[in-house]
């Protein structure tokens, strides 16, 4: 009981550090909760007494005093240094970034990378993105461009925003232009098909440069919400932990909130498994089959995440943070959710090729699902939920046949 009364559960993490213990103030509360004369929360008194009211001020207070002490020796000699920023790639949630960091500094040039012509047009002249954003209005610090050589021309970072299964062509495509010093900073979430590897494997592959500067930021958020400027809390991981608290320090603002870590694996691994786990969840919406329905199957799901992503070496509380638990419920259960909206459709009766020729944006958990399948069978796990959701994606397996057999299996203990 103590130990869930300590200010680290809200996950308010400065500089890796957590706020104080408060000792002194757990013991008087725990003394309030445990006296009889403490109302039920039903009851008509139940107000905090005076002496309650007490001590919650001063746990605040002591979490308020400890963060302030941390962001007034927070350095921002990062955003001063950067010059340029690049993002690969014209969708949403590249868009949505490259907003964010050109509102962090006047006079910081961000380019972004596109194919469109016609959406390069639109940002430079109006300042919208016309096919993901017409009604935002971009900073006019940021500048579109088709020519690859132009857009990376030195740049400090470069935010990669392609999705998986384009980006080994892609990079290659662009490798004689990207400085090999330049840290890329992947937005990408997904597993390549017939490769099964992560964007940290993807990236110096594609580039022929293994000592490529790499991090994976990644956690729980909508584009559309970062655009609106609606607080939003992420993870940068990298194995270079100056670079991560670099990038943390470029991105981080008052509205958006970075964590770092150096577990690369669990973040990226959940990113790309969650997006298989909210196909699964918009099936069981779809299908309509009740909220006792879907709890148990993403329940589920998380396990059978945890399980793959140790297995592949990833920390079991990078699987329970932002990156892991955060993201899962965000795309499991908020309608704004490619992935989840190709479950629900497909739940609904739609196939899969009605559904992704209607959407103008890439669901990776489609093409992901494949991937998790090899992935659970190299390493030995045993993974029933997303295993179904593969199998109905290549139509091997109907949405009320697999609810079926998931039913069906043994019954188990928890461990």
């Amino acid at each position: 009981m103590a130990a869930s009364l300590q200010p680290a559960c809200l996950d308010l993490h400065f500089a890796g550090k957590h706020p104080p213990p408060l000792k002194h103030t757990n013991a008087t509360f725990l003394r309030c909760v445990s006296s009889p004369n403490f109302p039920e929360p039903d009851s008509p008194d139940a107000n905090l007494t005076k002496d309650q009211r007490k001590v919650v001020r001063i746990a605040w207070e002591k979490i308020v005093r400890w963060s302030r002490s941390l962001r007034a020796k927070a350095k921002t000699d990062v955003l001063e240094r950067t010059r340029k920023v690049v993002v690969l790639g014209g969708g949403s949630f590249g868009t949505a970034m490259a907003a964010h960091v050109a509102g962090r500094k006047e006079g910081l040039e961000v380019n972004m990378l596109v194919r469109d012509s016609f959406v390069c047009e639109s940002i430079n002249k109006n300042h919208h993105n016309c096919k993901y954003f017409p009604e935002h209005k971009l900073p006019e610090n940021v500048i579109a461009t088709t020519d690859a050589k132009a857009a990376l021309l030195d740049a400090d970072y470069c935010l990669h925003a392609v999705p998986v299964q384009f980006s080994s062509v892609f990079l290659e495509g662009i490798s004689d232009y990207v400085d090999p010093g330049l840290p890329f900073i992947s937005l990408s979430k997904g597993l390549e098909l017939n490769t099964l590897r992560m964007m940290s494997q993807i990236i110096p592959t594609a580039l022929k440069n293994p000592r490529q500067p790499f991090v994976a930021l990644s956690g729980p958020s909508f584009a559309l919400e970062l655009m609106n400027n609606l607080p939003t809390a992420m993870v940068v991981a990298s194995k270079d932990k100056k670079l991560a608290n670099a990038v943390q320090q470029l991105l981080a603002s008052s509205y958006l909130r970075i964590n770092t870590s150096s577990d690369v694996t669990g973040v990226e691994i959940a990113g790309a498994l969650k997006n298989v786990l909210a196909i699964a969840a918009g099936i069981v919406d779809g299908m309509q089959l009740g909220n006792n329905s879907m709890a148990a199957l993403v329940s589920q799901g998380c396990s059978e995440i945890r399980w793959l992503a140790t297995k592949m070496g990833a920390k079991p509380t990078t699987i329970t943070g932002l990156s892991g638990t955060g993201d899962i419920m965000l795309t499991c259960f908020v309608n704004l959710s490619r992935n989840r909206t190709v479950g629900v459709r497909l739940g609904s009766g739609e196939t899969l090729d009605e559904i992704l020729s209607s959407m103008n944006q890439v669901a990776e958990g489609v093409a992901t699902a494949g991937a998790v399948i090899a992935l659970a069978q190299k390493y030995n796990v045993k993974l029933p939920v997303l295993t179904a959701v593969a199998k109905i994606i290549d139509n091997e397996l109907t949405p009320t046949k697999a609810v079926l057999e998931l039913m069906s299996l043994p019954q188990v203990e928890e461990v």
